[in-house]
């Protein structure tokens, strides 16, 4: 690996460390799940013990249900509202 052009450094031996997953690598669909699995827990899900892609929400007037398979996401739940604002969140947290 060698330093990009217009990169000063006094050793040329140094190189740079990438702090995002490049799309195409095996570590970009780690990365991505990471990434999503965070957000879901700062919304309150969490994952089961007998799936790590399977997340659970369970509130006192409703329970939702995320799961997640290679780059689809199924979303079910007892609360259309609720499905429509975590959606939206989704939406506006990840881009």
């Amino acid at each position: 690996m060698h330093q990009p052009p217009g990169f000063e450094s006094s050793s040329p031996q140094l190189v740079c460390k990438l702090q995002k997953a490049i799309h195409g690598l095996k570590q970009a669909q780690r990365s991505w799940f990471q990434n999503l699995s965070s957000t879901l827990e700062t919304f309150g899900f969490h994952f089961t013990k007998s799936d790590n892609s399977l997340f659970v929400k369970f509130h006192n007037s409703y329970t939702i249900f995320i799961l997640i398979y290679v780059d689809d996401i199924i979303i079910i739940g007892s609360s259309a509202h609720e499905i429509q604002a975590l959606i939206q969140k989704l939406g506006s947290s990840l881009l």
